[in-house]
């Protein structure tokens, strides 16, 4: 049995002179990733590894969140930056299958499009968002549309 945990980035700066990809998290978007880490953490839902999207305001998220829940330094994927859902699911199904519980950390509205393909769940993930989904799935290579139960949903805004 799989499970994911879906990550939303923490809230970034819009201010000007970054680009997309160099956003930074705002403070309040550094303190909401270390509450909901602890949220997460309070319900017993700890991944074994965190897989983030290279852009600075996921790095620094996942980074938040690997050290609340005492995790090695996240892996990095490029493709989740401005992933498409396909390219989602394309990464959920490279997922490496010695690990039951991953955790990935990426962007809207792919995140979303991903909840929703994996659930047939309507949900949007505010920034910092979690969502906890098991698979009765043994390898992430077989996971595909609406294979996933949503066990789990929280974000800072409540």
């Amino acid at each position: 049995m799989k499970k994911l945990l879906l990550i939303r980035h923490a809230k970034a700066t819009h201010e000007s002179g970054y680009a997309d990809f160099d956003r930074p998290l705002k403070e309040s978007g550094k303190q909401d990733a270390k509450t909901m880490a602890q949220v997460i953490k309070g319900q017993s839902i700890i991944p074994q590894v965190i897989i983030t999207s290279p852009a600075l305001r996921t790095q620094t998220t996942a980074d938040i969140f690997a050290n609340q829940l005492q995790l090695a330094t996240p892996g990095t994927d490029k493709r989740i930056y401005e992933a498409s859902e396909q390219t989602w699911v394309r990464v959920i199904n490279d997922l490496p299958n010695g690990h039951d519980f991953i955790a990935i950390v990426g962007h809207n509205p792919g995140i979303s499009q991903a909840l929703y393909y994996l659930t047939g769940q309507v949900r949007d993930l505010p920034t910092c968002a979690v969502a906890f989904i098991n698979f009765d799935n043994d390898d992430w290579q077989s996971i595909t549309e609406e294979d996933g139960h949503l066990a789990f949903f929280d974000s800072p805004k409540g």
